[in-house]
Parts: structure tokens; C-alpha cells; sequence
């Protein structure tokens, strides 16, 4: 669930879906986001399973890495919502003395 709390996550999934397989760059330039940003957030939604990806050639050369949205089904309930709940970790600064001071 975490992987889908960001919106740059959710648009990425939106796009794959609508567009198919794509590469890095046309994806970036599609989403109006840079290359390292898309990385990163793309290499969170492969680590939960939302997306893979494939480097090929192209026919100059270059290298291109195609991602595609993987086959998935997430059913949400109270009980996963619970579940997750329990991993989740509350800053430590607004349940002290120093996070509650009032001017």
C-alpha cells in the first residue's frame, strides 16, 4: 500500500496502463517529471511487485529499459487496512513535551 500512497506512483500506473510498455525517457517526457525522479519512484512500485521491466536494445544501440504494469489484483479491506496500520510508525516529536509546546 505504500508503493501507491505517492500521486507520481499512481500517475506512473495510470500511464503504463493507458499507454502500454514505454520506456524511461518517453515516460519521463510523457509525465512532465526528470528521469531520476521517475527512477526512484519506479523502483518502489517493482519492489512491491506493481511493475516490471525489461532493458533491450534499440536499433542504434542504446540501451532502453521498457517497464509495464505487472499483473496484480489488491483487494482492500478493513482487515488489510488494520494490518498495515500495525507497521506504520507516528513521529516521535508530536507525542513529547517539545511537540506540543504552544508558542
Amino acid at each position: 500500500m505504500a508503493a501507491l500512497a505517492n500521486p507520481h506512483r499512481l500517475r506512473i500506473l495510470a500511464a503504463l496502463r493507458v499507454n502500454g510498455r514505454t520506456y524511461v525517457s518517453q515516460l519521463a517526457r510523457e509525465l512532465g517529471i526528470s528521469r531520476p525522479l521517475l527512477h526512484l519512484h519506479l523502483r518502489k512500485l517493482a519492489e512491491a511487485g506493481l511493475v516490471t521491466s525489461q532493458l533491450e536494445l534499440s536499433a542504434d544501440g542504446k540501451a532502453l529499459n521498457y517497464f509495464e504494469v505487472a499483473a496484480f489484483d489488491i483487494s482492500l479491506t478493513p482487515s488489510s487496512i488494520a494490518d498495515a496500520a500495525r507497521t506504520l510508525t507516528s513521529p516521535q516529536s508530536a507525542h513529547t513535551p517539545e511537540g506540543n509546546k504552544h508558542g
